[in-house]
């Protein structure tokens, strides 16, 4: 009768707030029970999840807070505030019509209000209780004004008392979360602090996150230059700072800024990543003798036989640029040897061969001797097609550019002896001295 009454009052009145006050007007459990008779029957309705009754019989326990009770030594007032807040929530979804069940979720976050000033200096208890109310008002926005911008509020907090624990857990959903709501009501300078404050304890995913939210931060590349600049300025080797700052500069084409950006880096911390970063560098500004230094040091650091793969390319690359023909040629057959699926280095080394003729023929006209090279180069080429798939194209254009040039049949014809289609052709310096370091066979074409 007595639950029958209170359920009318607060509905009649229509708010959440007259269940709460209803339900505070006393703090003895109900029908003259002693308290340990009160918290039996509690926990054993709250076991069988029959909340309605675990209330009936538990509300007494928030409303008076009692660290203890008579006859019961392991009493713990934390955990059954969770049960009482789990048992109002529980009621609450079940109940449709909103007002009722408005009341029951405000009851709730009532309860986390009077933990939070019972227990002002337990950091542990405050820290998951901002965590769980912050869920408490996710899981019922529809029934709580504000309720993500509230639920957010409470991760914040918690963040504040324990950044590294919320940073790391549930893969950093509550640091996103603090920062996507933050975001979007404008609270930059907060977004910032958190992310600052974060990072050291982030996984790599979060990190990628926190760079999109920077750019949703900054209404232009300029404003997030300038920023992390005045950041620099107070943490010189910040090596976060550093690191973003020169990704901002790379997109912003900022290339004399980004190399010495990487430069800072690679002394500071010598990681496979900062000395690819100063290799790279160095070929983009065309010093091709810097980047094999340091591509050969990145050698020593990489972890996977496809990064060694793509340094040694790269080093190939660099000797081609420098007319080192035999140098260029072995380290793209040394990524041949790390990675035997990538077409890439084939195309490289036909791109060799073609560079070997134009080295021979520079104080001369080409010869029919010196055509002979190309048929060597679509070797690779096809080689290239048949190891990976992905090369097609770029291998079909540079066919277009070497087929026309191979022997035409008169030259062939004229050949002492003839050459005939389907016949090997050595490549060394029996043809002529300078292709003599080639020293492969070829087919007749």
């Amino acid at each position: 009768m007595k639950k029958v009454i209170l359920l009318t009052a607060f509905i009649f009145l229509g708010s959440s707030w007259s269940l709460a006050q209803t339900e505070q007007s006393s703090v003895q459990p109900p029908s003259g029970m002693s308290e340990i008779q009160a918290y039996s029957i509690f926990y054993e309705n709250y076991k069988n999840d029959s909340f309605e009754e675990a209330i009936k019989f538990g509300r007494w326990m928030w409303q008076g807070m009692p660290e203890s009770i008579e006859g019961y030594s392991r009493f713990d007032l934390q955990r059954n505030i969770g049960r009482l807040v789990t048992a109002y929530t529980e009621v609450a979804k079940k109940k449709q019509d909103p007002t009722v069940k408005e009341a029951y979720v405000d009851t709730a976050l009532l309860i986390y209000e009077r933990a939070f000033e019972k227990y002002s200096d337990d950091t542990d208890a405050k820290y998951e209780w901002h965590i769980k109310r912050g869920r408490l008002l996710q899981n019922n926005s529809d029934n709580v004004e504000n309720a993500s911008a509230r639920a957010a509020e409470d991760y914040y907090k918690a963040f504040q008392l324990k950044p590294e624990a919320l940073t790391k857990r549930s893969k950093g959903y509550y640091v996103q979360r603090i920062l996507n709501e933050f975001s979007s009501s404008g609270k930059k300078d907060e977004a910032l602090s958190v992310i600052k404050k974060a990072e050291p304890y982030a996984s790599d995913q979060l990190l990628n996150s926190f760079s999109e939210i920077r750019n949703q931060l900054f209404e232009s590349p300029e404003e997030r230059i300038n920023f992390l600049e005045n950041e620099l300025e107070s943490n010189p080797n910040d090596q976060e700072i550093l690191t973003e700052l020169r990704g901002v500069y790379q997109d912003q084409e900022m290339s004399a800024k980004a190399r010495e950006i990487s430069q800072k880096l690679y002394e500071l911390n010598p990681t496979f990543e900062n000395i690819m970063a100063v290799a790279e560098a160095a070929r983009s500004n065309a010093n091709y003798e810097t980047s094999i230094k340091y591509y050969k040091e990145a050698m020593d650091k990489a972890s996977t036989d496809k990064e060694r793969a793509t340094i040694s390319l790269n080093i190939s690359e660099a000797y081609l640029n420098q007319d080192q023909l035999r140098q260029a040629r072995r380290f793209a057959r040394q990524a041949i040897d790390y990675n035997g699926n990538w077409g890439d280095p084939y195309i490289q080394i036909a791109d060799i061969y073609a560079r070997s003729v134009n080295q021979c023929t520079q104080d001369r006209k080409m010869e029919r001797k010196d055509k002979v090279i190309y048929w060597l180069v679509l070797d690779y080429l096809d080689r290239a097609r048949q190891t990976d798939p992905n090369t097609a194209n770029e291998v079909e254009r540079k066919y277009k550019s070497y087929k026309p040039v191979t022997p035409t049949t008169e030259e062939k014809f004229f050949w002492q002896p003839p050459l005939e289609e389907g016949q090997s052709f050595k490549i060394d310096s029996s043809l002529m001295e300078c292709y003599g370091w080639i020293n492969e066979t070829t087919t007749v074409r």
